[in-house]
């Protein structure tokens, strides 16, 4: 079994990114999404770049089979995940009440359930290989989030499940983190339908020093790696301020948005 790094996600935005990141620093790659052809043509750019090409699998990773059908693929390809990067997610902008109840529930089903799944179906091969899981969340994590009460509570889990995980796996060398980042001019903001002007400009990093700074915290062992002073200073506002306070701050923002609309 040849050992590889799984990226899912990988077809746009900061899965793309730590992709060509991942590729840069040598590892053999499988990308995963459910789009053959921006999987493929990155997979063609980053062999461009002198880097082993790739291996591309299409998934849909939200469908209750969808892990289970990849982890079969790459068994038959004589391929052993040494790190999974559980990037795939996605978010909606919206009062909870009236989203699409379905589309919410898909939501947790990607950002949390099958998440959850790649994190623990290879960790007898990521310990043998003393590799690793990067977790893709988010600073809404951190935060309460009115107006994305589902999304910003599927980030709050994975940073949770994650800082749990590297707990207890750090005494088996495997290094598991969550890259939490802020707001990412990505194709995100148009399938969550936010504006691009939703969030503070100064809380914007690109979808690249994302990879980059997501990258070498996890090489360094880090439990939380959050790109960007301002950022880091949002994670921690909860802890400082009443927690009603917190849920104000963030409703004002939902609020202004609207009225804006």
């Amino acid at each position: 079994m040849q050992p590889v790094c799984l990226i899912t996600g990988a077809s746009a935005g900061i899965g793309k990114a730590l992709a060509r990141v991942f590729a840069k620093h040598g590892h053999a790659l499988v990308l995963t999404a459910r789009r053959e052809a921006q999987l493929s043509a990155l997979a063609d750019e980053i062999a461009a770049t002198g880097h082993a090409r790739p291996q591309v699998m299409t998934a849909d990773l939200g469908a209750p089979e969808g892990p289970a059908r990849l982890a079969e693929a790459l068994r038959t390809a004589g391929l052993d995940p040494s790190i999974v990067v559980n990037n795939a997610g996605f978010g909606l902008l919206g009062e909870a009440a009236d989203l699409d109840r379905n589309q919410q529930l898909a939501m947790i089903d990607l950002n949390i359930r099958a998440l959850t799944e790649l994190s623990l179906r290879w960790i007898e091969s990521i310990t043998r290989y003393r590799g690793g899981i990067l977790n893709v969340a988010s600073i809404a994590g951190f935060l309460p989030g009115p107006g994305m009460a589902v999304y910003h509570a599927t980030k709050a889990y994975v940073v949770s499940f994650t800082e749990a995980l590297h707990e207890e796996l750090k005494a088996d060398g495997v290094r598991v983190c969550a890259l939490c980042p802020g707001p990412v001019a990505t194709e995100f903001f148009d399938r969550a339908g936010l504006p691009h002007d939703y969030f503070p400009a100064f809380l914007n990093r690109s979808a690249q020093r994302v990879a980059r700074e997501g990258y070498e915290g996890f090489m360094a062992g880090h439990r939380l790696v959050v790109p960007g002073k301002p950022n880091r200073v949002m994670t921690m506002l909860p802890r400082l301020l009443p927690r009603a306070l917190m849920l104000a701050m963030t409703d004002r923002r939902r609020k202004r948005a609207n009225r804006r609309s």
